[in-house]
């Protein structure tokens, strides 16, 4: 899993079935310090999250197993949500 921010969200008028009334986000990559690292990513939420939130996120075939894996084709997904930055440990 990784930290990132939801820094805003993607429309797409055609998709996989599968992933009909499911919201795809837009997520920065945060380093310890809550800094940027890296590319933006677009994920699919699986936990209701939303702009401006603190989230974990996997990729990967891990990516799938908050849904049905056969049948939602996903490769980045948001997993949880951080209730406070204050809760993210910075080791150096």
């Amino acid at each position: 899993m990784q930290l990132a921010r939801v820094i805003g969200t993607v429309v797409a008028t055609v998709k996989n079935e599968s992933l009909e009334g499911r919201k795809f986000l837009i997520v920065q990559t945060l380093d310890a310090n809550l800094k940027p690292k890296g590319k933006p990513q677009v994920a699919l939420d699986a936990v209701g999250a939303g702009a401006g939130e603190l989230v974990f996120w996997c990729r990967g075939k891990e990516a799938s197993f908050p849904f049905k894996r056969d049948s939602t084709p996903t490769d980045c997904t948001i997993v949880g949500i951080v209730d406070s930055d204050s809760h993210v440990f910075n080791n150096g």
